[in-house]
């Protein structure tokens, strides 16, 4: 009798084993949870909103996704960095060999960069008019290739903020090399909702998280204007001109224009190659935001001022590349000088006083 029971309860188990077997086998097919993939510290999940993280991605001949990632961000080490991709192959009709493509979205958790170079390469990507600032009092951009956000001060780990971004990156490859191209990883409120949930993950793992994560419902209020070619005055502020030329391939693109926050972005535009920043104009005070440029050489010659507004402080910004160097009208230095003239007469900022990090 004593064998008996044991040979109903192992049948019974083998059953109730086998249910499960097959239920979870029915779970993976249909990429229900807990067998979705899951990228950079768990911070993603496969299917779970931006369309480069759902089926959509990979519908293209041979896709294939894959995840690289460095350690989890910690209390003792703030910073870590993660990248999701795709990749897929086609025939090429001209070689033996096929044309392959790979998308990224590259994650990075940490401070900004500390040398001034690649702090300002940082601001043009990040500030890029084409993004809009996030709601709900968050200190962020957001467009469907790049993301930002800068978290607050008791995730710094030494004078420089800590950021969360997001980037795109694209390429081509066949028998004529290497090419850049455009990618949009998803929406605005798809790249937002990415990028608050590696905010989220990142602060967790550094210790340094809030009682609530990082949300917002408010909706996201996108930058109406498409980029134009670059013409003076530049992206409609008064005073900045440059001599762009004739049959000129820069290009302008106004961003966000508020009394806390206010872009403007020059490219030069050239064919299968990627936009190469020209210049930046920027303004804020917004305290977090205004902590990005900590560090930059600071004063009018070096396209860096702070003064303060109405009792805020506010930042300045503007910087030129190589390419129109020279070409202010009547120089570059005054073209400055009259950006912050008429962006602070825009704000209202009648009682302005001060510069430096004392302002």
């Amino acid at each position: 009798m004593g064998s008996g029971r044991r040979r109903r309860t192992t049948i019974v188990a083998g059953v109730v084993a086998g249910a499960v077997l097959a239920t979870g086998v029915g779970l993976w097919a249909t990429d229900s949870w807990p067998f979705r993939d899951s990228y950079c510290w768990g911070a993603w999940e496969q299917n779970s909103g931006a369309s480069f993280l759902g089926d959509d991605a990979l519908a293209k001949s041979g896709s294939e996704r894959g995840s690289t990632e460095s350690a989890a961000p910690s209390a003792a080490h703030p910073q870590g960095t993660c990248t999701v991709y795709v990749t897929s192959e086609i025939e090429d009709d001209d070689s033996d060999e096929p044309l392959t493509f790979k998308e990224s979205v590259i994650l990075e958790y940490g401070p900004v960069p500390a040398k001034a170079e690649e702090r300002r390469d940082w601001l043009a990507h990040f500030f890029h008019g084409s993004a809009s600032p996030l709601p709900g009092g968050l200190d962020g951009l957001v467009a469907g290739d790049r993301a930002m956000l800068v978290l607050p001060s008791a995730c710094d780990k030494g004078a420089l903020p800590t950021v969360v971004t997001l980037r795109s990156g694209s390429t081509g490859d066949g028998h004529l090399g290497k090419v850049a191209m455009p990618f949009t990883i998803g929406t605005r409120p798809d790249v937002g909702r990415m990028l608050l949930d590696a905010a989220n993950t990142g602060m967790e793992k550094a210790g340094c998280a809030s009682a609530q994560p990082l949300r917002t419902s408010a909706p996201m209020v996108t930058v109406a204007e498409d980029d134009e070619r670059a013409a003076s005055p530049l992206c409609r502020i008064p005073g900045v001109a440059f001599d762009f030329g004739r049959n000129s391939r820069y290009y302008q693109q106004v961003g966000a224009v508020t009394d806390r926050l206010q872009t403007c972005s020059v490219v030069l535009k050239a064919l299968r190659m990627p936009d190469e920043p020209s210049a930046q104009y920027v303004m804020t005070n917004r305290p977090r935001m205004s902590d990005l440029f900590r560090g930059l050489p600071e004063g009018s010659a070096q396209g860096l001022v702070r003064l303060r507004c109405d009792d805020r402080p506010t930042v300045f910004y503007g910087h030129v590349e190589a390419g129109l160097k020279g070409l202010g009208l009547p120089d570059d230095q005054r073209v400055f000088d009259r950006y912050v003239e008429s962006v602070s007469k825009r704000i209202g900022c009648e009682d302005k006083s001060g510069s430096g990090e004392d302002a």
